[in-house]
């Protein structure tokens, strides 16, 4: 719908004031594109001419989606009582339509070319060829490999294809009312019998028991017991408290994203560690996220060789892919195929966990493409982010380790199984902590529903053109993440040798002082906390060296990377030989994020290149988010203590340490 408002000035405006000024050369309209508690108390005011001769002021049509029908003369000008009150009910299902009616729309690229043309007229033979393909690829794939290969993902693949064909021609109403209606009428009228001021405390409630449930039935097995598990428990309470107690807007914390986070967390963590189906599923994903990053090796090996680009150094590992993948982002986004993902991933997370549209696509997308390459996908969104949103971005980079480097971690001989699961877990978790620590103040641009900004300042005129694009700004990135790792290490080991020099004058050699020998100390309650068993000894050293062994490792893990932690918990025979099944795996869940002092190189960069105005927010941020990355990813080796049932059996199955 399209109302049209025209605005004819005064025959005798005063000469001495700025026209625009005038209240009669002004028109309002309301700010639709946001939902009603973005609303003013007055709407957006906009001017209608700039000089003071009337005769120059031009007639003008402002045009806008409208929400309702509107009484249009035949000039162009609006009638008066026409204006309709904006309601949101029907302004959503207009916007629904909208979004409907471009269903069927090909991707934005392709409108004004032959394949346009071709995408208009021969829809359906093409989408019945695409069916085809996909369906005898996926009954070959059972006949040639029932026994060697699972049939979930082929599946669920050939699913996806065919239920997006379906409904370019069957309006998703027709399943999407049916689940409305069993949703309102089972849980929302539920919750309706619960007075509103103790519905937070039934959602906490319910969270709590289902953890509960979920952690104390299985059977005890070697030093899992219960009481490890009651101590693994008990320490995602502290840590939950702590982010509560130190909040910075305590009022304004959103528990049901919270209660929400936690319980998918639990949920997640039950569905890959319990059952083959979970495991296979985001293995899959995250070994297929690896291999299309992994591509950037062909081009890495024109330009140097072929061992050169099989050398796993950060320069020719991790920032080529990220240029790369860049590149792809920018033309997904000219296709239009981003804007859509968006879009309707946005509306089910927000429903779900009440985060805005651009929170819920970095967390989807941050396990399997990483930290770097995740930003991208909200290109557009970045300048007009909330504080809370970028906090919320940052601290799911840290949290958890992309698909890239998954892979090479295996390849060390960790358990497989503890990463992939550790990479689904923390996202959850993450959003929860962040909004415990940096609750959402302020009106989201995504919180619902999309709006992309106009970008015309990098519009590209091609899919070629945006794949160069993409491939400058690439460059662009990667070398604002070198020069920011390469400082912020270096100022690391700056620290280290001023600490290991004053510390020599008190006789503190062994171990030296250092960042990693004061927080591995910091960390050790923490350690306790995680649930790390309390093993028995002649002493008292040697009965809590675990703890202490996983502090340890957690503290070099924040201090230096990931990986230097991961080498030392795999080849360093006092770790890969002395620990226990359970801390090693809880020292497993709990290094496999980017929380560390490097990455804040990497987000402080990405991110003050996508929004240069920005920058100031984004590094103010970035210690708060990079804590509450790295608690993040501790909160799901606590999930772990609680799911795990046999540990000596998962890393024997791994092959590894």
């Amino acid at each position: 719908m399209v109302d049209q408002h025209t605005i004819l000035p005064t025959s005798s405006p005063r000469r001495s004031a700025d026209p625009a000024l005038a209240p009669q050369n002004q028109h309002h309209h309301a700010h639709h594109n946001h939902a009603p508690s973005a609303q003013a108390p007055d709407d957006i005011v906009y001017t209608a001419g700039t000089t003071a001769d009337a005769p120059h002021v031009p007639t003008q049509n402002h045009q806008h989606l409208g929400t309702g029908t509107q009484d249009v003369e035949k000039n162009g000008s609006l009638s008066a009582g026409t204006l309709p009150a904006y309601s949101d009910e029907k302004g959503k299902a207009d916007i629904e339509n909208t979004a409907a009616s471009q269903e069927s729309a090909p991707p934005t690229g392709w409108k004004a070319g032959p394949l346009g043309t071709v995408w208009r007229f021969r829809r359906p033979i093409i989408h019945f060829i695409i069916f085809g393909l996909f369906t005898g690829w996926w009954m070959a794939s059972l006949i040639l490999h029932h026994d060697d290969k699972n049939w979930v993902v082929p599946f669920l693949l050939w699913l996806a294809i065919v239920l997006r064909i379906i409904f370019f021609y069957v309006p998703i109403r027709y399943v999407s009312t049916p689940i409305r209606w069993v949703w309102h009428n089972t849980a929302v009228k539920l919750q309706s019998f619960i007075p509103e001021r103790f519905r937070t405390l039934a959602g906490a409630a319910l969270t709590v028991a289902v953890i509960l449930v979920g952690s104390f039935v299985t059977e005890e097995s070697a030093d899992n017991t219960r009481e490890n598990r009651a101590i693994s428990l008990f320490g995602m309470a502290v840590i939950i408290f702590a982010f509560w107690a130190t909040s910075r807007h305590r009022k304004a914390i959103n528990w049901r994203t919270v209660c929400g986070g936690m319980l998918a967390q639990y949920i997640i963590g039950l569905f890959v560690l319990r059952t083959t189906v979970g495991y296979d599923i985001f293995s899959f994903i995250a070994a297929r996220a690896s291999d299309l990053l992994g591509f950037a090796k062909d081009g890495v090996e024109f330009l140097t060789s072929e061992e050169t680009a099989n050398l796993p150094m950060f320069f020719f590992a991790v920032l080529p892919a990220i240029i790369f993948f860049i590149s792809l982002v920018q033309v997904l986004y000219y296709i239009g195929f981003l804007q859509w993902f968006i879009r309707k991933f946005a509306t089910f997370v927000f429903w779900a966990l009440e985060v805005s549209g651009a929170e819920a696509v970095v967390a989807a997308a941050t396990p399997f493409i990483g930290q770097g390459e995740s930003a991208m996908l909200i290109r557009p969104f970045v300048p007009h982010m909330t504080k809370a949103e970028i906090h919320q971005i940052m601290t799911c980079g840290f949290a958890t380790i992309s698909g890239s480097v998954l892979i090479g971690y295996i390849d060390l001989g960790l358990n497989p199984e503890a990463l992939v699961s550790s990479c689904i877990m923390s996202i959850p978790a993450s959003l929860a902590i962040s909004k415990l620590r940096y609750p959402e103040t302020e009106e989201t641009l995504t919180a619902g529903r999309v709006v992309v900004p106009d970008d015309d300042e990098h519009k590209a005129e091609n899919a070629l053109h945006a794949f160069a694009e993409g491939a400058y700004l690439g460059v662009k990135i990667a070398g604002t993440i070198l020069a920011s790792i390469l400082c912020i290490l270096a100022l690391v080991g700056l620290i280290n040798g001023l600490l290991t020099w004053w510390g020599k004058y008190l006789d503190i050699n062994e171990p030296e002082l250092t960042l990693q020998t004061i927080f591995g100390y910091l960390f050790y309650p923490v350690a306790w906390l995680l649930g790390v068993p309390v093993r028995d000894g002649a002493n008292r050293d040697e009965k809590n060296r675990d703890i202490y062994k996983v502090a340890k490792l957690i503290a070099e893990k924040v201090i230096v990377n990931e990986y230097s932690a991961f080498n030392m918990l795999v080849t360093n025979p006092n770790f890969a030989d002395e620990l226990s099944p359970r801390s090693k795996l809880i020292a497993t869940y709990a290094l496999c994020g980017f929380g560390n002092i490097g990455s804040l190189g990497i987000q402080i960069g990405i991110l003050g290149q996508l929004a240069p105005s920005r920058g100031g927010d984004v590094s103010s941020l970035a210690i708060s988010a990079l804590f509450s990355g790295v608690m993040s990813t501790l909160t799901s080796a606590s999930v772990a203590g609680l799911v795990i049932s046999d540990q000596i059996s998962s890393f024997t199955s791994a092959g590894g340490s």
